[in-house]
């Protein structure tokens, strides 16, 4: 039987071989490759963590439009705004669709959520939905409250870190994730599931660990995806631990809309605050052959996964940016003591009012987009970029942190400069050289959202704590592996209350 399987594989590397040398002579026109492209694996051998900076090698050796094969997986990479535009404006519905992966089909729902639903009349509706109904500026604002409480309760929490000592150690990411957790959870359920209080709750309990399992699989890399032969011998072990992880979470989120459909009767009117489930519960009354709980599912699904770890991110990364440049913290905190005095805590409405604390998230974003590589395209019939042949169905990936860390583009990319979005923000008109949130018709809808959460909470931790370092060492800036590139070490630092404000910082106590 060894021998029989040995035979078998030389066989398929041998055929598999002469193939590629022959689609190699078809398939003129393409962009250039990187050499070496091995017989059933093609470039997967190429890859190295982080991901976003080995592709950006290879552009930088072969050039920004490139043609690779992830074993069976045609794939064009892109990595200048030159051709990012060109994909996302006049081929932007030709390359509207997804590659249909693993984990879309099982934590998708057989490629039907959002995120992973092809361009079509479907994906155009959810669109519609979450842009004007779940995530609306309307929305947003009705949930302005909540996003309030869970910040000042992250203070009440660092105040009493902080109480016993000069200045108290404390775990940011922790913190950060927590706090757009129970932010998401209160708008989609009206209930948080962290703090001290929740324990020991045993729903809380389980939230947790399905939360914990979605992060862990979502970021790892099924080669199925790119080596189907490997089903012939057996289901992956990814797969599997897929399924099982939705099952969890079929259950949990149908518990969730069965409780809140059988509390639908008290809402007394339509200008009642209620949650993005309730919204959706309303659409299913409507329309119940389309709303299905299924799709009630999906879309939670999605605010829960695109909401939560990618804003968290993005506030570790620029909070550690600000320890280590001091001079940055203290300007930002000037910033908002002379705009906001000592009577107040900052508010969501003085952001636009503050130049320097929106440089600093934009440029933590230029820096340390959460998403490096824009989630995977697929084209739906052949186009051309920067004047190659995309056939159809090949994979498209945009490096924007290539694009957003080019020297070419950016003096100085790797230095931490708020300076240069002095007032612009992150609805200035920079181009494809700027596109953390994506672009072209996929582009995040939640972009609003993050923005506001992300601002509010750095400015109110900037107004409140002085922040140092845990010692005399920089923090550690290392990218861990992900799909929303985290930090390899988590974030550890010191803060301690600010006395000039401390009649303030008190109220936020639980």
């Amino acid at each position: 039987m060894e021998i029989e399987a040995l035979f078998f594989c030389f066989l398929i590397f041998i055929i598999s071989y002469f193939l590629t040398k022959q689609l190699l002579r078809q398939n003129k026109n393409l962009p250039p490759s990187p050499s070496y492209c091995l017989p059933i694996i093609g470039h997967l051998h190429l890859f190295k963590k982080p991901i976003h900076r080995a592709f950006a090698d290879l552009a930088h050796r072969y050039g920004p439009v490139l043609s690779m094969r992830f074993g069976s997986r045609p794939v064009v990479l892109v990595s200048s705004p030159s051709a990012a535009e060109e994909c996302f404006t006049r081929n932007d519905i030709v390359l509207a669709n997804r590659p249909q992966l693993l984990a879309g089909k099982h934590l998708g729902y057989n490629y039907t959520t959002l995120v992973w639903a092809s361009y079509g009349d479907h994906w155009r509706n959810l669109r519609r939905i979450a842009s004007t109904e779940i995530l609306s500026s309307h929305r947003l604002q009705m949930f302005y409250s909540i996003r309030v409480k869970e910040i000042r309760s992250l203070v009440g929490r660092l105040l009493q870190a902080s109480e016993s000592k000069e200045f108290g150690t404390v775990e940011m990411k922790t913190m950060f994730f927590e706090l757009t957790l129970n932010v998401m959870m209160r708008m989609i359920a009206g209930k948080p599931y962290y703090g001290e209080k929740l324990e020991e709750c045993e729903e809380a309990r389980k939230f947790k660990e399905i939360v914990a399992e979605t992060f862990q699989l979502s970021g790892a890399t099924n080669m199925v995806d790119f080596l189907p032969v490997l089903k012939w011998f057996g289901m992956s072990r990814i797969e599997k631990k897929l399924i099982i992880l939705q099952e969890k979470r079929d259950r949990f989120l149908q518990n969730l809309i069965e409780e809140h459909r059988t509390k639908r009767p008290l809402l007394t009117s339509e200008g009642t605050s209620r949650t993005m489930i309730d919204v959706l519960l309303s659409r299913q009354e409507a329309e119940p052959e389309y709303y299905t709980d299924q799709i009630i599912r999906g879309m939670i699904q999605v605010l829960l996964s695109a909401g939560t770890d990618t804003s968290a991110g993005t506030m570790e990364w620029a909070l550690s940016l600000l320890l280590n440049n001091p001079e940055a913290l203290a300007k930002a905190q000037a910033e908002i003591d002379a705009y906001t005095g000592q009577n107040r805590l900052i508010e969501e409405s003085d952001l636009a009012e503050l130049p320097y604390l929106q440089g600093i998230v934009t440029e933590t974003l230029r820096m340390y987009p959460a998403a490096p590589l824009i989630p995977p395209h697929e084209s739906s019939e052949e186009c051309t970029v920067g004047g190659f042949r995309v056939p159809y169905g090949t994979m498209l990936l945009v490096n924007i942190w290539a694009i957003q860390n080019d020297p070419k583009l950016w003096a100085e990319p790797g230095k931490f400069m708020p300076e240069r979005f002095q007032g612009l923000g992150m609805e200035s008109n920079l181009g494809f050289t700027m596109s953390p949130f994506g672009a072209g018709r996929r582009r995040c809808p939640g972009e609003a959202l993050a923005t506001r959460m992300v601002g509010l909470a750095l400015g109110t931790l900037i107004q409140c704590f002085d922040w140092k370092r845990i010692g005399e060492e920089m923090v550690d800036m290392s990218e861990g592996a992900g799909l929303t590139m985290p930090k390899a070490r988590p974030l550890v630092a010191k803060c301690r209350p600010r006395k000039a404000i401390s009649h303030l910082i008190s109220q936020c106590r639980d």
